[in-house]
Parts: C-alpha cells; structure tokens; sequence
C-alpha cells in the first residue's frame, strides 16, 4: 500500500492521466527527499486540503533535479502532452504556484508508471 501521493489539482489532468498520457511530473524545488525511484505512490486529482479521487497506483521511474532551462523536449511532453517549451513550464508553474518562475529555477521530474492491479 503507497505512503505517498502525487496530486493533481485541476481536473483538466484526469482526463490525460486516465489515458496514460500524462507520464511525469514537474514540481518547483528540489522534490528529491520526497520521491524515489522505485517507490509506489497513488496519482490522486482533487483540490488542497479538499476531497481527492485515487486515479491509479504508479511506481516512480526516474526522479530528476535541475534548472527548467535544462528540461528536455520528452520531459515537457511527459508533464503536458500539449506542451513543447520550457516557456510553457514556466507559465504553469507560475500559476501553480502562484509566484514568477524563470528558467533558472530548480525543478524535479518524476517519472512515473501506471502499476496493473
């Protein structure tokens, strides 16, 4: 049973992490004492300190720390399908986290897979 969750907190993800093409996360900062590879988690969608839905179990592949300058094109990709650039990282995140983010601030990438149960 995962110890950990991995929230999403608009509905617009469901959708793409129910068809598996949502396949990482970015989050702002050094996220790496939190995640790790192998570990299971719960990909959950549901608002802050709100009721949360449990989409699926995952384990986590890969988890990545370094600027959003460095991101590369498949990490963009796997974060949002819809997105290309770092630019649209920055927006994102920026609304998530309700302040300026910059190419030159850290972020992690966790890779994740959907578990069969």
């Amino acid at each position: 049973m995962p110890n950990f969750a991995i929230n999403f907190y608009t509905e617009l993800y469901g959708d793409i992490l129910r068809k598996g093409r949502k396949t990482a996360t970015i989050r702002l900062g050094d996220k790496s004492g939190k995640y790790q590879p192998g570990q299971l988690v719960w990909i959950t969608v549901g608002r802050r300190y709100g009721p949360r839905q449990k989409l699926f179990t995952a384990i986590i592949d890969e988890v990545t720390v370094k600027p959003i300058s460095a991101l590369t094109r498949r990490e963009v990709e796997k974060e949002n399908p819809e997105f290309r650039q770092m630019e649209d990282v920055c927006s994102l995140l920026s609304r998530i986290y309700d302040r300026p983010v910059t190419p030159l601030d850290t972020v992690t990438v966790v890779m994740f897979s959907r578990v069969a149960e």
